[in-house]
């Protein structure tokens, strides 16, 4: 059975020339909590490394699966889409995208079985002129103009997100499945908290005025679970037994 997801197999997360293994080994996380698994790396200044398998946290899979290239031309080859994240607008002609304006391009193209590549530079120098060239599509991070620093995970994570948030916005899976009160077990209830009220002397029977009808109101518009009823009807018999007993220090006798 299909996902609306498994088009991302087919976007490749292409890191150029990164000099420190530890941003790798954060790339592959943040690639795998979004569902991506494909990492091409050109020129990694060291790799296999420790340190990149550490900062992994869990997504060893996609460093082991990596492929190791010595060129950006054999890293970006097959591809359709070729996207080249970058900070600097530079004496370029293609035009520059936001992740979220750009993505719906690269999933038409990938859910249609064409292979989209995600170019990021060094961490230091980002891409290359020659590197983006290679590219042809631009992609841009809005960032704070005072303050723009992000680190390469940071980014790779940014794009990714938008790639998955665009495909599959539902989290209601992490939800806890409530077991929602029927409608005698919480006309039960009110009757309950009717008699307690006038017990403890807070409804007057009398003048009753609307209390009833509000505290319905509140009670049905909160969607009481089971669990939930349970506890207000422990209050209320709670409430009766106190009403029954002196408090501290008063007169106990009858």
């Amino acid at each position: 059975m299909s996902s609306p997801t498994d088009c991302l197999h087919n976007i490749r997360v292409v890191l150029s020339h990164t000099s420190h293994p530890g941003n790798i080994g954060s790339t592959a996380r943040a690639m795998k909590t979004m569902g991506l698994s494909r990492l091409y790396l050109v020129n990694p200044k060291e790799f296999p490394s420790e340190v990149a398998t550490s900062l992994a946290s869990s997504a060893n899979d996609v460093l082991e699966n990596a492929v190791v290239v010595d060129s950006v031309e054999k890293a970006l080859a097959g591809t359709t889409l070729q996207v080249a994240m970058t900070a600097r607008r530079r004496e370029l002609v293609q035009p520059l995208h936001t992740p979220r304006q750009l993505v719906p391009e690269l999933l038409g193209e990938a859910q249609q079985g064409g292979e989209i590549a995600l170019l990021f530079g060094a961490e230091t120098s980002g891409l290359t002129i020659d590197e983006v060239q290679q590219c042809n599509r631009l992609v841009t991070i809005p960032t704070n103009p005072d303050y723009s620093s992000l680190n390469l995970a940071q980014a790779v994570q940014v794009l990714t997100y938008e790639l998955r948030a665009s495909l599959l916005d539902d989290v209601s899976y992490l939800e806890e499945k409530r077991e929602l009160a029927d409608h005698d077990y919480v006309e039960r209830f009110l009757v309950h908290l009717e008699e307690t009220l006038i017990r403890i002397n807070f409804l007057k029977p009398h003048a009753p005025k609307r209390l009833m009808p509000r505290l319905r109101r509140l009670f049905l518009r909160a969607q009481l679970e089971r669990e939930e009823v349970d506890i207000l009807r422990g209050v209320c018999r709670a409430a009766v037994e106190f009403d029954r007993k002196p408090l501290p220090g008063e007169d106990q006798r009858s």
